[in-house]
Order: C-alpha cells, then structure tokens, then sequence
C-alpha cells in the first residue's frame, strides 16, 4: 500500500450507541467531574491547591464513554497520568527556560513512558503539558502537582467509575487492573 493510500484508512466507523449507553455515559460523565470540581471549589477555595485539571476532561471520555477500552482502565488511568505528572513537572524543571521545548520534551517522554509501562492513556500527554504551560499556580506545586490536583483527581474520577458504570447490568468497569 502506497504512503498516501494509507490516509484513506482501512475500515469503517464503528457502530453508534443506543441511548441508554450515552445516559450512562452522561450520569458517569457528570458525576465524576462533579466530584472533582466540588472538591476545587468548595473545599480547596481560597488556597494555592488546584484539584481540577483540563486533561481530567478527556479522561472521563475514556472512563465513562469507553469503558472497554483498554486505555480506560485503572492501570492506565492512575498510571497514565502520574507518570506523565512526574515527567512534566521535570520538564518544566530542567527546560523552562524554553517553553516550546519543556512541552514537546514533557510530552514526547510521557507517551514513551506510558508505552513502556503499559500505561498509556491519552489524557496523559495534556496533564504533561499542563505542568508546562499551566501557568503559575500549577508551577508553584512543583511535584505536589503529581499528588493533588493528579493522582487525587484521577482516584476519585476511577471511584465514581467503579460505582456508577457497574449499576447497568450490560456494563462492566473495568475490563482489567493491572
């Protein structure tokens, strides 16, 4: 197959989903960023501690809308963003100085480490990138960033998952642990 004939793909969309999928998916979706934002803005107001991150958004697409998906699962989840947190945070660390460079670094490393882990989880490229680019109240967490908003935000999404994607009889989450 010739270099360009490859962009043409080589299947067919997917099926779409019934509705009962999509409320489920809606309700999960809701919930654990409800929890998540609750926790930012009720309880953490008025400190230098963020809880809520934009790479959390694309995580409950993953955790709520593709629940079989093996980059939805725990191990991915956990592991997908604090490995990427660590690495961000190094980053911004070591190249700062040079924003372009301390991004692709952050980013680049985090794919290739959640690779070699077996952790990869898309959200996790935009939480090595946010410890980047986030600007100054993410910056001065430091590495507090990987625990509180990352893996605190990342283990309550994972436990509203566990509760609200096993209620359906046809869904089931996770697929795997570890």
């Amino acid at each position: 197959m010739s270099y360009f004939a490859k962009m043409r793909g080589s299947s067919h969309s997917p099926p779409g989903v019934g509705i009962s999928e999509i409320l489920w998916s809606w309700l999960g979706a809701f919930a654990g960023i409800a929890a998540v934002a609750l926790v930012n803005y009720q309880w953490l107001a008025g400190s230098d501690l963020v809880m809520i991150v934009g790479s959390f958004g694309a995580s409950a697409v993953l955790i709520y809308g593709a629940v079989k998906s093996p980059l939805a699962q725990p191990r991915n989840l956990m592991g997908g963003h604090i490995f990427s947190a660590i690495i961000g945070v190094a980053c911004f660390h070591l190249f700062g100085a040079h924003l372009w460079l301390a991004a692709a670094m952050a980013v680049a490393t985090a794919i290739a480490v959640m690779h070699a882990t077996k952790t990869l989880h898309p959200p996790g490229g935009a939480t090595a990138l946010i410890a980047v680019i986030g600007g100054p109240k993410i910056h001065a967490l430091g590495y507090l960033y990987v625990l509180v908003p990352v893996a605190l935000g990342a283990a309550i999404m994972l436990a509203v998952a566990l509760l609200i994607n096993n209620i359906p009889k046809n869904r089931s989450y996770p697929q795997f642990w570890l």
